[in-house]
């Protein structure tokens, strides 16, 4: 059979592609997939104790846009879902992003007002300028004591690189704040899907124009098939053979156990921000899903450069390798390059699916 679109990658950004060729054009589509499985680092799945789990840590939804809402809404029904989290330092929990609560739980402060918050921000802070790393970024907002505590180690942790070393987006992504929101994220829509992301993405796929093949390296198959044009969202570097060296990845090592008890912790998520400990964060998934059970199940987190490609390691000599890739991936015209290992580039959910939805309008 002739396929009028060969697309490697079941996550996000393959799949929103995959859907949109073949519901709204009409186009015979195959998609190709190298794990057992199709949503990506978004997959979960009921644990061996009925615990629905996001295998690849947890995968908030949240966003902005009503278009993005609006097109996933085709594929599931929400849960609302205002995802929390805290930082155990030297024994203790704090909110984070920091606060005000964080601030006067730490300094044995008192502060009532934003702008007691902002002035205490202004008075420890560090003048750096221009900035230009992670450090600078942080220790400019709140000063070192707060960048030491709450940032330093957790990326070191995260990126096995001072925060100095890295790009000022990388901590940067992170509020700061002078009121008492603890939520993580503050955008207009913020739900889990009701069933999980594998149950949206199986919907999502299940087109009569669409064929999955999973277990399988494109590359093995190129030979067997025969197709128009290609949507490409595994790793540049992979497709053009490493031929401008490979390019660097953290991944996770995820060390999970279940309890026989409701729940493990007060909250979904709680970061380690510490130097000694060697994990990032544990993750009660139940939180997640809303999920009413007699066992819990946690995960956590260990940062690693084997496994599963999670984070471009956005910093100046790798951007430049990428940019070399960038600039083949341009001369093919029948090609398209999209989502987070292909643009190496951190994306959050909502916006790989903009970035997709606005590509398949340029076809």
């Amino acid at each position: 059979m002739k396929y009028d679109y060969l697309i490697v990658g079941a996550g996000f950004a393959g799949s929103v592609m995959a859907e949109r060729l073949a519901s709204q054009m009409d186009k015979k589509v195959l998609v190709v997939e190298k794990r057992n499985h199709i949503a990506g680092n978004a997959y979960d799945e009921y644990d061996e104790h009925g615990i629905l789990v996001h295998r690849y840590g947890p995968h908030i939804f949240h966003t902005n846009s009503k278009k993005v809402f609006e097109y996933l809404s085709q594929f599931t029904e929400w849960i609302p879902y205002e995802h929390k989290v805290l930082a155990k330092l030297n024994g203790s929990l704090y909110p984070i992003p920091i606060n005000r609560l964080t601030v006067n739980k730490l300094y044995n402060k008192n502060f009532t007002t934003e702008k007691e918050v902002s002035d205490y921000f202004e008075s420890v802070r560090e003048k750096r300028y221009p900035i230009l790393n992670s450090e600078d970024i942080i220790v400019n907002q709140v000063g070192v004591d707060l960048f030491e505590k709450f940032f330093r180690y957790y990326t070191k942790k995260q990126w096995n690189l001072e925060p100095r070393e890295l790009n000022p987006s990388v901590c940067g992504r992170i509020p700061v704040r002078t009121n008492d929101d603890c939520r993580y994220f503050t955008d207009k829509y913020q739900f889990m899907p009701k069933d999980g992301y594998t149950k949206m993405f199986e919907k999502m796929l299940s087109h009569k124009n669409i064929e999955v093949i999973l277990n399988t390296d494109y590359k093995d198959i190129l030979d067997d098939i025969k197709f128009d044009k290609m949507i490409y969202t595994g790793p540049i570097d992979y497709f053009f053979d490493y031929q401008f060296g490979k390019l660097p990845y953290r991944s996770i090592r995820f060390m999970w156990e279940t309890f026989d008890k409701e729940y493990f912790q007060e909250i979904a998520q709680i970061n380690y921000t510490g130097k000694d400990d060697d994990y990032t964060r544990v993750v009660e998934h139940k939180y997640l899903s809303g999920q009413k059970a007699n066992m819990t199940t946690i995960s956590k987190e260990y940062p690693t450069f084997n496994g599963e490609p999670f984070y471009p390691i956005p910093n100046e000599n790798n951007q430049e390798i990428f940019m070399r890739y960038k600039k083949e991936s341009e001369k093919i015209k029948d090609v398209i390059f999209t989502g987070r290992l292909a643009e190496y580039k951190y994306y959050n959910m909502d916006q790989v699916v903009a970035n997709t939805l606005n590509q398949f309008e340029k076809l």
